[in-house]
């Protein structure tokens, strides 16, 4: 069986099964199995939040967004876009045991930010799946603010 931790997320079904060995879960958005992570596993939970709880539609989630940074390529975990295709949200998830609030991990906020900086959303978030933060873009200074909770993303697009 696999045992995978309770995350502080919305419980959701997904669809798992292991085939050589290896567990997989189902990724609605993309259409196929994927090799079920702890980062996955957090992944798949904070897409299912972000469509039932804060007004995303799926169609507008990009998984695995390239993000080119000194030459490298890099890859945000989730970023969301807006009706006219720019970016408004990224997102980087890591597994459950890795802390992401500013003050234990730095490097972990560090990392979106620097994503961020190519991106260009508005708001960056880094969860565990235990821990949400998320902060919002001062285009003018240039700085992120913490957010005391993700926005309500519908009125991206117009609803």
């Amino acid at each position: 069986m696999i045992s995978l931790p309770r995350l502080n997320l919305p419980a959701c079904f997904f669809r798992i099964r292991r085939s050589a060995g290896v567990a997989r879960i189902w990724d609605p958005l993309r259409g196929q199995w994927l090799v079920l992570t702890p980062e996955e596993w957090v992944r798949q939970h904070m897409i299912r939040y972000l469509i039932e709880k804060r007004g995303v539609e799926p169609h507008y989630i990009v998984q695995e967004y390239p993000v080119a940074l000194g030459g490298m390529a890099q890859r945000a975990d989730i970023v969301v876009m807006d009706k006219n295709g720019q970016p408004a949200l990224l997102v980087e998830c890591k597994a459950p045991e890795i802390p992401v609030s500013r003050q234990e991990n730095r490097a972990v906020f560090d990392q979106a930010v620097r994503y961020n900086s190519v991106v260009g959303a508005s708001y960056v978030v880094v969860t565990n799946g235990m821990e949400i933060e998320c902060c919002r873009l001062n285009r003018e200074t240039l700085r992120y603010t913490p957010s005391d909770e993700l926005p309500d993303l519908s009125a991206l697009y117009g609803v």
